[in-house]
């Protein structure tokens, strides 16, 4: 990329990050100091307002990015993603944005905590959100990454760790200094930002063929050197038996693991009512559905426009493909055009990573303060201030996640969510789905069902092909490869269910009927609800 690329993506960036700066600044001021105001912004945002942070939350990298550049390199398998992604929130409308909103305060342990024994419940739960949380993180640090390389040419590693550093960084300093009301206006003013961008680029695509959506279809299968295979199943999902496993066992983790995802079910809690939290979420399905179209038409284009070759030349796992469409889209390399389209389409999408990591820490650092911490520190010692532990575990997930960015930086970032998801959906949504309907759900039920979920969905990575036995693994040199799969849904997600079920016809303990009561009611009704 030229000087001027350069210089006008980065001044882009700054006036966001100034921007957002701002706006932690001003509500760090004006902050009450309780874990409320932290955790749930004082739970004063609109449906509305909650629904644009809701898609600026789940609008990632792995959306902007990752899916754009799958679908330019895979065609039709690419919107797999897509349709998981977008189908998940029927879930999440359905069986838990009202009820989780009227069961709980501030995390997930909160829902389930409410009919069991609280200690080994909120540490199981608590665990097992920091790991989808730092999963997540990932995902983003390689994001941006990816983006930096592009931005300096693609030769400075140096420059490439130090971007992950600094955005470790920002997110750090917006989480303890805003909590979630700052990140919450983060979330909105991305949002914004991200949909405008991708609508004027989807615009430009179809000018680009005049409009004929079937010419941009056929002139990307013909580019893409696979010709009529690309727009037909089968491209990456469909070579043998192992591919098609993996594409079932992706296609449950995405569909299943937004409705266990941290930083989505806590911000159902910054609104004042259940009924709040499911107009939010009709508001997110619309917006994060015409993102999820408008992308479709940016991965052919990249397809149609730039071709495989060029892509992958660039980032061998197609992270770089938007930029680089927005490159030609503008007038080419060395173009005024192309150079503006170009630094604003970095700088949205930098935006993006951002905004997402900032969400994901704080949902990660109200469990490690709100549930490890409260249950773990000792009795009798002086206890601290909640929010002050948040702070400091913000920082300790920022170093993580930081660390594990640096090691994955060569893989897709969509494929990196899609794990997260894996973990989500095996350790999390079980445990929430047994509290919610379960009547006889016990408290060694809904412990098996967090680390009967976690542990295999994390092993199973660790033993795949992911981490070791393959040129494109991240330990690319050994081989603990034994499991054939990429993703771990399909084994991990039933063991989660068939644990928590496993621990509940096996524990001793008689289910509480007075609290599954008290927590129907309440979930139902809103009655009690903080």
């Amino acid at each position: 990329m030229t000087g001027e690329h350069q210089t006008l993506a980065l001044l882009l960036f700054s006036v966001f990050v100034a921007v957002t700066l701002g706006i932690t600044t001003w509500v760090s001021r004006n902050r009450r100091g309780s874990a409320e105001e932290f955790y749930a912004g004082g739970r004063l945002f609109s449906p509305m307002e909650n629904g644009f942070a809701l898609a600026g939350d789940y609008m990632s990298a792995a959306s902007f990015l990752g899916v754009t550049g799958l679908i330019a390199l895979f065609g039709y398998d690419g919107l797999l993603y897509v349709v998981g992604f977008l189908v998940a929130w029927l879930v999440v409308l359905f069986l838990v944005a009202e009820l989780v909103r009227n069961c709980g305060r501030f995390t997930l342990a909160d829902v389930v905590a409410a009919r069991m024994r609280e200690r080994p419940v909120r540490i199981a739960a608590g665990t097992s959100s920091v790991t989808v949380s730092v999963l997540y993180l990932v995902a983003q640090m390689v994001g941006a990454g990816s983006l930096v390389a592009l931005l300096l040419g693609g030769t400075s590693d140096a420059a490439r760790a130090w971007t992950v550093i600094g955005v470790g960084a920002l997110m750090v300093i917006y989480v303890s200094l805003g909590g979630m009301r700052a990140t919450t206006w983060i979330q909105i003013v991305k949002a914004v930002l991200l949909l405008g961008g991708t609508a004027v680029l989807t615009v430009l695509v179809l000018l680009r063929f005049h409009g004929d959506v079937d010419r941009l279809l056929l002139t990307a299968a013909e580019r893409s050197g696979h010709g009529a295979a690309f727009l037909a199943p089968g491209l990456k999902y469909g070579g043998d038996w192992t591919a098609r496993f993996d594409f079932i066992s992706l296609g449950l983790a995405l569909v299943l693991g937004t409705a266990g995802l941290p930083h989505i079910l806590s911000r159902f809690y910054t609104v004042p009512t259940a009924r709040a939290a499911r107009r939010s979420v009709v508001w997110a399905v619309g917006l994060i559905g015409g993102f999820y179209l408008m992308t479709i038409v940016l991965g052919f284009g990249a397809a149609a426009i730039l071709g495989p070759d060029a892509i992958r030349g660039s980032n061998a796992a197609g992270n770089t493909a938007v930029p680089l469409l927005a490159l030609d889209l503008g007038g080419g390399a060395g173009s005024t055009g192309g150079t503006v389209l170009f630094a604003i389409v970095a700088a949205v999408a930098f935006a993006t990573i951002l905004a997402v990591v900032a969400g994901i820490t704080l949902a990660s650092s109200a469990s490690v303060a709100h549930d490890l911490y409260a249950s773990l520190r000792r009795r009798g010692g002086k206890p601290r201030s909640e929010v002050a532990v948040a702070r400091v575990a913000a920082v300790g997930v920022g170093a993580v996640a930081i660390a594990l960015g640096l090691l994955a930086r060569d893989l897709n970032v969509a494929f990196l969510v899609g794990l997260a998801f894996a973990v989500a959906a095996s350790a999390n949504l079980p445990v929430l789905l047994y509290s919610l309907f379960w009547r006889g759900f016990t408290t060694r039920g809904a412990v098996w069902a967090v680390y009967g979920g976690l542990v295999p969905a994390v092993v199973l990575v660790v033993v795949s092909p992911v981490v070791s036995g393959s040129p494109d693994a991240l330990f690319p040199g050994i081989d603990l490869q034994c499991f054939p799969l990429q993703n771990p849904g399909l084994v991990s997600i039933p063991l989660g269910f068939l644990a928590g079920w496993l621990g509940t016809v096996t524990s001793t303990e008689a289910p509480d009927e007075a609290k599954h009561a008290e927590t129907e009611v309440r979930s139902l009704t809103g009655a009690g609800a903080a």
